[in-house]
């Protein structure tokens, strides 16, 4: 599974962006999927999973509240919508993957199996 995260960009705080993990050519079904970041300097943070279900997401503290994990309609795109952005948020974006069971959700970089390319987020305040 080849995995393409997109999306970031540079906005001030309090604005929002949507990024984007998508495959080509490849079904992201029977995948649990996860965002992690990571800064310069810092370990890689876990902010949010998605069941291939669909029917349990789970988010990093610094997440809760204001990022939301979904699928899209099509198979093979996860999104991450990122709200009231803060400084703090800034980091190279990842997504993850591997096959999971119906509902399980990962929390742990070490848990996946695919990444992709990471995008970068930067917030100015």
């Amino acid at each position: 599974v080849r995995l393409q995260a997109s999306g970031g960009g540079l906005v001030q705080a309090g604005d929002s962006l949507r990024l984007s993990c998508a495959t080509s050519g490849a079904s992201l079904n029977y995948y649990a999927v996860g965002w992690f970041r990571q800064d310069l300097g810092k370990e890689r943070e876990f902010v949010a999973a998605v069941s291939w279900s669909t029917k349990k997401a789970d988010y990093g503290d610094s997440a809760k509240g204001r990022f939301t994990i979904y699928r899209g309609d099509a198979k093979n795109t996860v999104y991450l919508q990122m709200n009231n952005l803060k400084p703090e948020d800034t980091a190279v974006y990842f997504c993850a993957a591997t096959l999971a069971s119906y509902n399980r959700i990962y929390f742990q970089a070490s848990e996946y199996n695919y990444w992709g390319r990471g995008t970068l987020v930067t917030v100015s305040s």
